[in-house]
């Protein structure tokens, strides 16, 4: 390990390198269950396209934080974007380079990233944050530093103040899949700590059926058999549900903000 590598790793939070290692150790699960072509189909639907709506990505420069093996990366450099990835973990961040060679990778955390001020156009997080818990703040703050001016900041997050959110909190103390500093993100306290930098233009309380057994598969321990089986029917039933869908009972939400 390099001098400069080995100083940056010392600084890494408590939480940030439980993350590191937890991802490291689930690596192959992971991309295994979140990578195959129902999931990928999930997201592009149901995450995607509502997170992103209305945005021109062709020729933006976008940074996929927090990007894991680069499932959102795909999905951007397909619609003209120059992605750079960012992540932590040793293994995800390999795999991100051997499979994008046409985007940049970057192994730093997301509190620290190195990165130039006022440098991407977006800055796109699914399913990140809620990660990096209790230091959400410094992360939003380090992605407000490295946004340009007028440049927005997407992400998906399991949300707080729901009933899947009640599950949620108590599910995460008994499953090995989660680390225990990870909890759901609450946007309205974000909007207020954040009111004078960002500008919350779009939210969206999405997610159910499909969410819980398509895309979060490896969760809820549902083998690829029955998963190919069963996503055709769920993943029509999703868009149903989500007409009728609340805060209340929605598994996530995606929203957009604008720097100021």
């Amino acid at each position: 390990m390099s001098t400069a590598n080995a100083m940056w790793q010392a600084r890494l939070e408590l939480s940030e390198r439980r993350q590191q290692e937890h991802y490291d150790e689930i690596s192959a699960d992971y991309e295994a269950h979140y990578s195959d072509e129902w999931s990928l189909e999930y997201r592009r639907r149901f995450i995607y396209e509502p997170m992103l709506e209305g945005l021109n990505l062709s020729g933006m420069n976008v940074l996929d934080a927090m990007c894991g093996s680069g499932q959102t990366t795909e999905y951007l450099l397909a619609r003209g974007a120059n992605v750079t990835g960012l992540d932590i973990s040793n293994e995800v961040i390999e795999t991100f380079q051997a499979r994008w060679n046409n985007a940049t990778a970057v192994k730093r955390s997301l509190l620290d990233s190195g990165l130039p001020d006022n440098a991407f156009d977006c800055v796109v997080i699914v399913g990140g944050l809620h990660h990096i818990h209790p230091h959400v703040k410094r992360a939003v703050t380090e992605l407000h530093r490295v946004l340009k001016p007028g440049g927005y900041l997407c992400f998906m997050e399991p949300h707080s103040n729901s009933f899947p959110d009640l599950v949620r909190r108590v599910w995460y103390r008994f499953d090995h899949f989660f680390s225990d500093n990870e909890a759901s993100i609450d946007v309205e306290r974000l909007r207020q700590d954040f009111q004078s930098q960002f500008e919350l233009k779009q939210v969206k309380h999405l997610g159910n059926v499909a969410f819980l057994l398509v895309l979060n598969s490896l969760i809820f321990r549902l083998p690829h058999s029955v998963k190919k089986l069963v996503s055709p029917f769920l993943l029509r039933v999703e868009p149903l549900l989500n007409r009728v869908q609340t805060k209340l009972t929605s598994c996530f939400v995606v929203t957009q903000w604008r720097k100021l």
